[in-house]
């Protein structure tokens, strides 16, 4: 069974493994290592099966930006889109930058995801939504 940890409530609900793997991943020093990324994509493997949005958020990230198979980023793109619709900030802007790329091209969806995203204030989703076509 599945459940979603609302954003409120992630620093209570953050697991020891949740919060391990976004300490390295958030490292400068470590968190650029693909072998600390392995670990750290273990650790946050379980509480994203569990529900947990930054974990969701993290692991989708993770899986889109740095696996070279299809499979691994279509499960990344599943984590995404679960962590968008429950608000995450982070999860919303990331598929609305995959959304407006040549090579998946959705545009409808990115202006979805980024305006989602600007709505919360990401700056980074402002500017990319200025430079999505203005659609019809």
């Amino acid at each position: 069974m599945k459940f979603r940890v609302s954003a409120e409530s992630i620093s209570s609900q953050q697991t020891l493994p949740t919060r391990v793997a976004l300490w390295l991943l958030d490292s400068p020093r470590l968190g650029q290592a693909q072998s600390v990324k392995r670990i750290a994509g273990k650790l946050l493997k379980q509480p994203a099966r569990e529900g947990v949005v930054v974990a969701q958020s993290r692991l989708g990230q993770m899986l889109c930006r740095d696996c070279g198979n299809q499979r691994d980023r279509r499960i990344g793109l599943d984590m995404l889109r679960q962590a968008a619709r429950a608000g995450d900030r982070r999860a919303q802007l990331e598929l609305g930058r995959l959304c407006s790329q040549p090579r998946v091209n959705e545009p409808e969806q990115a202006r979805h995801w980024l305006e989602q995203a600007a709505s919360q204030g990401s700056h980074e989703a402002k500017r990319l939504l200025s430079r999505l076509p203005q659609h019809s």
